[in-house]
């Protein structure tokens, strides 16, 4: 019988939204950041706080590119932003090595994750991520239809790449995530290994390594994936501006593939999917990738002001190839980033990245990490010790 509503034939009703989704979105959930400087600031009654949660760079964008990228932007924004595209894969492969039709640009690192599930996996498809590690990666997968194992890291924290390669060889893996340096952690693989864990995943898996961080260790420290790419392994490279570059609030991420592979990836990622705003930004700090070595030092700097105090005092630093430390605080996490927040000081708390008793936080100038380690210290000195 055709339902009416106010004389007017309408379609059928649905009242249980879960009955007509794909079964892999179920119960997964959105990903969650944490609480938000402006949610707190609303709770708390606070007029500002400092970020210290989300591994934003509060060192901003390099210096020049706001007043080059909004120069001519607003000009052309009524034009789809395919000739920036071109501009900026061009841009990116005489950076970093590679070749222009290997870049595939997104708006930053989730679009490109969501479009290598998208890309790759079919519902019972079996996907290896380590714990701990970024969340997304299990969400994306899992929401695709993937069946996500989760190999967990011993008492260092460090990634076992063994065991990892040993977990996709018994369930057959389609993907292992890798992220390097890590997130939450900050550590980062010793290159020497890394050769020989592609040679023990399975026929048909491939490694996708998350380079978010990468460009905050040296050049000549890191491991050459591009290397890989080239040579036709299965790696796929995902690298953003978001933190060094100082660019998180413009969405601008890409991958290195090989360039049998991009134009798949093409097709399932949306058209256009990076904004002219984004894209004029990007090219404009890769005219000043002079800066970086800079940055990254700066960053040193604060990041060894901070964990000398904090160690000086008791608590244990993760060694940090990152712009975050994780930090050891040896009782409970929770009431001691609410106590930080209360004062301002927004910490992501261990609890919420699997890791409870430990603190993230992300680098900042050094005046602000010498406030962060004696708040921190305080409220962990009025907290029992965990046993």
């Amino acid at each position: 019988m055709t339902r009416m509503v106010d004389g007017t034939p309408v379609g059928p009703e649905i009242t249980d939204w879960s009955e007509v989704l794909r079964a892999g979105v179920i119960g997964v959930g959105a990903y969650s950041p944490g609480v938000s400087g402006t949610e707190t600031m609303t709770r708390l009654g606070l007029e500002r706080v400092a970020r210290l949660n989300w591994n934003e760079s509060p060192f901003g964008p390099l210096e020049g590119v706001i007043e080059e990228a909004t120069a001519d932007l607003l000009a052309g924004a009524w034009t789809y932003p395919e000739g920036s595209y071109n501009e900026l894969r061009a841009a990116l492969a005489s950076w970093t090595g590679a070749r222009a039709d290997q870049v595939v640009p997104g708006h930053g690192i989730q679009a490109l994750t969501v479009a290598l599930c998208t890309a790759f996996i079919e519902p019972g498809d079996a996907v290896v991520i380590p714990q701990p590690t970024y969340g997304l990666y299990a969400q994306a997968a899992a929401v695709a239809g993937a069946t996500v194992h989760r190999v967990q890291s011993d008492g260092s924290l460090a990634l076992d790449l063994e065991r990892i390669a040993a977990a996709a060889r018994q369930h057959s893996a389609k993907l292992v995530w890798i992220c390097d340096p890590n997130n939450p952690t900050g550590l980062r693989l010793d290159p020497a290994g890394w050769p020989a864990f592609l040679a023990a995943l399975p026929g048909g898996c491939v490694a996708i390594v998350d380079e978010a961080y990468g460009d905050y260790v040296e050049p000549r420290r890191r491991t050459d994936r591009l290397a890989d790419v080239e040579a036709g392994r299965a790696v796929i490279v995902l690298r953003t501006f978001s933190k060094i570059f100082g660019l998180a609030g413009l969405r601008l991420g890409y991958a290195l593939v090989h360039s049998a592979l991009s134009p798949y990836l093409n097709a399932v990622h949306e058209p256009f999917n990076v904004n002219r705003a984004a894209l004029a930004a990007g090219l404009a700090s890769l005219r000043r990738t002079d800066l970086l070595a800079a940055r990254r030092d700066q960053v040193r700097d604060a990041t060894e002001r901070l964990t000398s105090r904090l160690t000086r005092a008791g608590l244990r630093c993760l060694p940090s190839n990152a712009n975050f430390v994780l930090v050891d605080l040896g009782t409970d996490d929770i009431p001691v980033t609410d106590a930080l927040a209360r004062e301002g000081l927004l910490l992501r708390p261990g609890t919420e990245l699997g890791l409870p008793g430990y603190v993230r936080l992300t680098i900042a100038d050094g005046e602000l990490m010498d406030l962060v380690a004696d708040r921190l210290v305080h409220a962990v000195s009025a907290r029992p010790i965990r046993e």
